[in-house]
């Protein structure tokens, strides 16, 4: 979706005609437009202020998104995060209120913490969802603040990266290094995708929850990366929920899917899978062949999906095809995380990190 930025105040006039007849000698400084109107991904015409350093976010996605962009314009977040996250992200985040999800059904919005926070404007990114014009028209009635939507699910997200550098122009130059970064990602999976044979395409299985039986599916947003890199989703199903915790299966489903790859995300029982009865009968537990997706400081396959799913582009590609996605993922890690979140992430933590993406082959 093309955006379209335009002036809405023109440029005041100079009154140094009108000044030199009446003897003054002076003239007046032309005045700044104070705001802008904009037309944003969802079509809605907008006016916002023409210089914004303060920000809320609609929610957990928009705030993933700003805070890799600009933290120190957030004047709140959509929701509080694990001490275990927030060692990985701007340590501004830590004092902000959280003013939960701001729209929609889900909505859990504090009124009085967005409000107190004073934001000058509040940014939704993320997917386009039907009936989100008339969420966010009546979001910004209901406050008083512009309310603007990005579209930057992966297909768009080097754009919308590109539209937040406009609006938050001060983070122009910001905003075109991660718009950079992610066309680099796409066009690695692309290129890369093209290089591997219809035989060669792994089933891959991502699991969610305690139990390993809830699955993202084929289908599912929240298992987009595993098409991307080349590599085939093995759950296939009727009824694909993208909501957390995915479709539920149960064991003899499994055994009939019986997956190449098993992705275990954190907190499951990947630990324990070998030495599980129900689980040691799976060809890919046999073999080693399952792994535990990196969560630090979200998820990098999805929960949500956003751009952390481009950590998980590059990983689980080199994870899969090592001789095609050829180089090293910890120093990849490394890469990212100082690009997404200004951290220093050290190569012995890198390394600890990908330590159980590590097949357990005797």
């Amino acid at each position: 979706m093309k955006r379209i930025l335009s002036i809405v105040f023109a440029a005041a006039m100079l009154f140094s005609l009108l000044a030199a007849c009446s003897g003054s000698g002076k003239t007046e400084t032309p005045k700044t437009a104070e705001t802008v109107a904009i037309t944003d991904s969802a079509g809605r015409q907008v006016t916002v202020p023409a210089e914004v350093t303060r920000v809320a976010p609609s929610g957990t996605v928009a705030t993933m998104f700003l805070a890799s962009v600009c933290p120190d314009y957030l004047v709140c977040i959509g929701s509080e995060n694990s001490d275990a996250q927030a060692a990985y992200l701007p340590q501004a985040l830590a004092s902000l209120p959280v003013t939960g999800q701001l729209y929609g059904g889900k909505s859990t919005i504090n009124l009085e913490a967005l409000l107190s926070a004073k934001p000058q404007i509040i940014i939704d990114l993320g997917d386009y969802k039907k009936g989100i014009e008339d969420d966010l028209d009546a979001l910004q009635e209901q406050v008083g603040i512009p309310v603007v939507f990005i579209q930057a699910d992966l297909e768009h997200m080097a754009q919308g990266f590109r539209m937040l550098g406009t609006l938050l122009f001060n983070k122009k130059e910001r905003c075109e290094s991660l718009a950079a970064y992610v066309e680099e990602t796409l066009h690695l999976a692309e290129e890369n995708r093209d290089k591997i044979a219809e035989d060669d395409r792994l089933r891959v299985m991502y699991t969610s929850g305690a139990s390993g039986l809830g699955t993202n599916a084929e289908g599912s947003s929240q298992a987009q990366v595993i098409p991307l890199v080349g590599a085939r989703n093995a759950i296939v199903v009727e009824d694909v929920t993208s909501k957390g915790g995915g479709n539920v299966i149960n064991m003899e489903q499994l055994y009939t899917f019986d997956p190449d790859i098993i992705l275990f995300t954190a907190d499951s029982i990947y630990a324990d899978a070998a030495e599980d009865p129900a689980w040691q009968k799976l060809r890919a537990v046999q073999e080693g062949l399952y792994y535990e997706i990196p969560d630090l400081p979200y998820n990098w396959m999805s929960s949500p999906p956003s751009l952390n799913m481009l950590l998980g582009i590059r990983w689980l590609g080199n994870l899969l095809y090592p001789e095609i996605y050829d180089y090293d993922m910890a120093a990849e890690a490394r890469r990212a995380y100082k690009l997404l979140w200004d951290y220093d992430l050290a190569v012995e933590a890198s390394e600890e990190m990908l330590a159980r993406s590590t097949g357990k082959r005797g």
